[in-house]
């Protein structure tokens, strides 16, 4: 594999790792009332908007988040790593693809906010606009694709507990160029707590998706920012939404170090 692709990749991690680092650590602070707040991929940007050389910051962002976006696309169409053409490969290769329109779709909304597009000129038509995605997500079709999704964010959350489990994550390491016992014990509990908190928010997400589908009411959708409220109005709520927000900072710990040690096939 070419050393462009290589760096690309391991830009992405980066960029990745500060998103949920800034996400992990801003509701940590804002679940025991240090300040902060809840925290998901919007208030990431508007975050990094308000820090001094906000516009630098954004656009910093928007090109790891672009790299990542990037790799992903090179990992789906070009199969740099022989992932394969069977079912469970073009199913990887499919969901990096989603991945890969997902993150370019993040890094654009950072452009936007440096361009000042974000916020407004949307401004014209913006309810009639809000209305007919409303009037669609309720149509019978709108609500088979929140289902569709729903489940497919789900399993999403249960493939993260999974790989956690697992410990196959262990493979895409470079094994061999870690000899401080430490390091390779901070891949394995970044790993497994990281995940394991994606797969905690993935699996919320996704249980409120089928059940907008299921009672016809699309307000049911949850983001990442209403999923951190809702943990907070559970029983324990300060302290379920501070394990989950300190899951995120293990995981951003975890792509820093895959952006380091990633092991490339191919």
């Amino acid at each position: 594999m070419k050393n462009k692709t290589k760096n690309i990749a391991r830009t992405g991690f980066v960029a990745k790792g500060v998103v949920y680092a800034i996400t992990g650590v801003l509701t940590l602070m804002a679940a025991f009332n240090m300040g902060g707040q809840k925290t998901g991929g919007l208030q990431v940007l508007e975050f990094l908007d308000k820090q001094t050389f906000g516009n630098v910051l954004l656009i910093l962002m928007a090109i790891g988040l672009a790299s990542y976006s990037t790799w992903r696309f090179i990992q789906s169409v070009k199969d740099p790593e022989n992932i394969g053409d069977d079912f469970k490969g073009k199913t990887k290769r499919t969901a990096f693809f989603i991945s890969g329109l997902l993150y370019l779709g993040f890094a654009a909304m950072a452009v936007l906010r440096v361009v000042g597009s974000g916020s407004g000129s949307g401004s014209s038509g913006g309810s009639g606009s809000s209305a007919q995605k409303s009037s669609f997500l309720a149509s019978e079709t709108g609500l088979l694709i929140i289902g569709i999704v729903g489940a497919g964010i789900i399993i999403a959350g249960l493939f993260q507990f999974y790989k956690a489990w697992k410990n196959n994550y262990y493979k895409k390491f470079d094994l061999s160029s870690i000899h401080d016992e430490k390091k390779r014990k901070s891949i394995n509990t970044t790993a497994e707590v990281g995940l394991s908190a994606r797969g905690v928010i993935f699996a919320i997400i996704g249980s409120f998706a089928i059940k907008a589908a299921m009672t016809n009411e699309p307000s049911e959708i949850k983001t990442t920012t209403e999923v951190f409220s809702f943990l907070q109005e559970s029983s324990y709520g300060a302290w379920l939404m501070g394990a989950v927000a300190t899951g995120l900072i293990a995981y951003a710990i975890y792509m820093f170090l895959m952006a380091k040690y990633r092991r490339f096939q191919g």
